[in-house]
């Protein structure tokens, strides 16, 4: 049955843990255009900007969606254009590796949150590497991951 508690988990989920989820992706892609010269910009959510610094932004809906951009890498080839779109699935599985070892070695201690967390990183990054073409040019990280490395394209990066 879905009680209170769990109605209580579930906003815990939604308002604090996927948006940091969505949070490390972004950063992955970030720092990889970052480390290899190119100009970035992330933003957290949709709607009205509530908050900007550099390159990064906060959106009234923080919870909904984010995204990236970037251009003019100063090293520009396959692989690391293949690197920034992988960036988030990176950042996202590596924060889970991470997470694990710090449990595992006594660290930290295991919590319900770490699961969740656990558990959206790993799922956004699974559909993170489906090959979704969304329009207008803009592609999920698996088929930009693909055109990267079959027709040696840089995909506008959208994830």
């Amino acid at each position: 049955m879905f009680g209170f508690s769990d109605f209580v988990g579930f906003l815990l989920a939604l308002l604090l843990i996927y948006p940091v989820v969505s949070l490390v992706h972004e950063l992955g892609h970030s720092f990889f255009a970052w480390i290899f010269g190119g100009e970035f910009s992330f933003s957290l959510g949709r709607g009205k900007t509530v908050f900007k610094k550099g390159p990064f932004s906060l959106n009234s809906m923080y919870f909904l969606d984010a995204f990236s951009e970037y251009e003019h890498l100063k090293w520009n080839n396959r692989l690391t254009h293949f690197l920034v779109h992988a960036g988030g699935i990176i950042f996202n599985l590596g924060s889970v590796l991470v997470l694990n070892i710090l449990i595992s070695q006594g660290f930290i201690e295991p919590h319900t949150i770490f699961v969740r967390y656990s558990y959206f990183s790993v799922w956004l990054a699974t559909f993170s590497l489906i090959p979704v073409d969304y329009g207008n040019g803009n592609y999920s990280d698996g088929l930009a991951i693909y055109h990267v490395l079959r027709y040696n394209e840089w995909p506008k990066l959208t994830g």
